[in-house]
């Protein structure tokens, strides 16, 4: 009767029948029924009005519409359904129009169909606007008003923060406490919620609080780094709801004041003494929650989930999302950064040597960002004042000496021979540094070149005899062309070299 009135006033304000379906979005079928009845009537709008609404339904509904109440009872009676039905993906309201219209060829129209639909939905949920596609958000928020436990060891009430999301299409809901809004509980949240479901939305909406957005921004908000990487790893987007605009998580809005009746006035008279008591208390309250019928319609929250959602959401990943710390770091100019926690240094691009980056690091991985980009992983290594070097990050000179790897040197030396081998891994085992060791078998095998591999050869099994493991002992041989010699008691012997810390046979007498 409320419709009739406002179709009614905008009339008599002298506007046009479709000024006034625009503006009512009534069918203008309908439309041009009630103004009919109203001149009809023979009274002025002043006088309609006054009217009570069971005077009004009189003068504005017939004997005759009969057959027109009963049709659209029968499509009332089916409003539910179709609600539900709307929810799936690719299902639209003339999809299934053309379905009722098969079921009962005399019903209404399509106008009225759309017109007493839309009607139905504002009186059932009012607060519900928007059309959710199963599987395709999850609202999330804190509560305003928290909650709190008592710590035993000092009595003192801890306050606790309010975690709690909501699927769109099915409206399932889900509640936690945790201590604080800091991203280090306000992500394990967001993951235990996506684990409460079993499966993951196309997109996340948050509130752009800090934890979750660095900074707003209408058409392209800044993510937090570390909630940006959470939903990488869920494969799931981020969509901020706008700021200043409540209509974007009326959603999550409207759930927490649910639960503000339906789980924090039966837990309100309750002590707990943990965190984990208080969430169990919650998990109970929450469960006859989703399990009570939704106002107005004959299935649960949970039943909705069950029937057109679950099936909708993606698969979770085979493991949890690890948690990052992070860190400040200028590149070294060998082009590393240091992980300060380990003492163990990672190699960058040469190219951000100098550059201020950030370390990100869990467990098993370190990751190196720089302005927002990744520009290098690396598996996390404890072993304080090693390198880990990617071979991609050195510039082309530096690149040749690094892949000089001791099995390729022991190869190289084994095709020429296997005393050459035997005598680079007798360097390699008995040199300090891998990288000393690597070039000291790089001169040796480099003789090859300059005198042949046969006189190389030669040199080191003279120089296995002597137990002289070093690049200048083979050098001195092949000078002196000690390699020729056959017999041993006919080679001089080495000369010792001079050298100003040598004392001398002297010395000793």
């Amino acid at each position: 009767m409320s419709n009739i009135r406002h179709i009614l006033r905008l009339h008599a304000q002298r506007q046009t029948q479709s000024e006034i379906v625009v503006q009512t979005g009534i069918p203008r079928a309908v439309l041009k029924k009630y103004i009919s009845d109203f001149k009809n009537s023979g009274l002025t709008f002043s006088e309609i009005n006054l009217l009570n609404d069971k005077d009004l339904d009189e003068l504005f509904v017939k004997p005759d519409d009969t057959a027109l109440n009963e049709r659209l009872q029968t499509l009332f009676n089916l409003f539910p359904a179709i609600d539900k039905e709307l929810k799936r993906k690719g299902v639209t309201r003339q999809l299934l129009f053309e379905e009722y219209k098969k079921k009962h060829p005399d019903g209404v129209g399509k106008s009225q169909f759309s017109w007493h639909f839309s009607q139905w939905k504002a009186r059932v949920a009012p607060s519900m606007r928007k059309e959710h596609k199963a599987g395709d958000k999850l609202y999330i928020d804190f509560a305003g008003d928290k909650l709190s436990f008592i710590d035993q060891s000092t009595g003192q009430t801890i306050p606790t923060e309010v975690f709690v999301a909501v699927l769109g299409a099915s409206q399932l809901t889900y509640v936690a406490a945790v201590m604080t809004q800091q991203k280090e509980d306000f992500i394990p949240a967001c993951e235990d919620a996506l684990h409460y479901y079993g499966g993951v939305p196309a997109a996340i909406v948050p509130d752009n609080l800090r934890s979750a957005v660095t900074k707003s921004n209408k058409y392209e908000p800044t993510i937090n780094e570390t909630f940006s990487d959470f939903a990488e790893h869920y494969n799931t987007t981020i969509l901020p709801a706008r700021a200043y605009k409540p209509k974007d998580k009326a959603l999550v809005e409207g759930a927490i004041k649910i639960i503000y009746t339906r789980i924090y006035a039966k837990i309100r008279d309750v002590k707990f003494y943990s965190l984990e008591e208080l969430n169990k208390a919650i998990a109970v309250a929450l469960e006859e929650h989703n399990n009570q019928l939704v106002t107005g319609r004959d299935y649960s929250r949970r039943q909705q989930f069950d029937e057109i959602e679950k099936a909708t959401l993606l698969p979770l990943p085979s493991f949890r999302y690890e948690f990052k710390k992070q860190q400040y770091s200028t590149v070294m100019k060998n082009g590393h950064v240091s992980l300060s926690l380990d003492k163990h240094y990672y190699s960058v691009p040469y190219g951000f040597i100098g550059r201020k980056v950030k370390v990100m690091f869990s467990r098993y991985l370190v990751e190196v960002f720089y302005n927002y980009e990744r520009i290098a992983i690396h598996k996390r290594w404890k072993r304080p004042y090693k390198y880990t070097t990617d071979k991609e990050h050195l510039p082309a000179n530096h690149r040749f000496m690094a892949e000089l790897e001791p099995d390729r040197l022991l190869q190289q030396a084994d095709e020429i021979h296997k005393d050459i081998k035997i005598y680079l891994a007798k360097i390699m085992e008995k040199t300090q540094h891998p990288d000393q060791a690597n070039k000291i078998c790089l001169g040796i095998l480099s003789f090859s070149k300059k005198v042949g591999s046969e006189r190389l050869a030669k040199a080191c099994q003279r120089a296995l005899d002597y137990g002289i493991y070093n690049y200048r002992t083979i050098k001195r041989i092949l000078e002196n062309g000690l390699d020729k010699q056959e017999d041993d008691s006919e080679v001089e012997e080495l000369k010792m070299p001079e050298h100003d810390n040598i004392r001398g046979g002297d010395y000793y007498k």
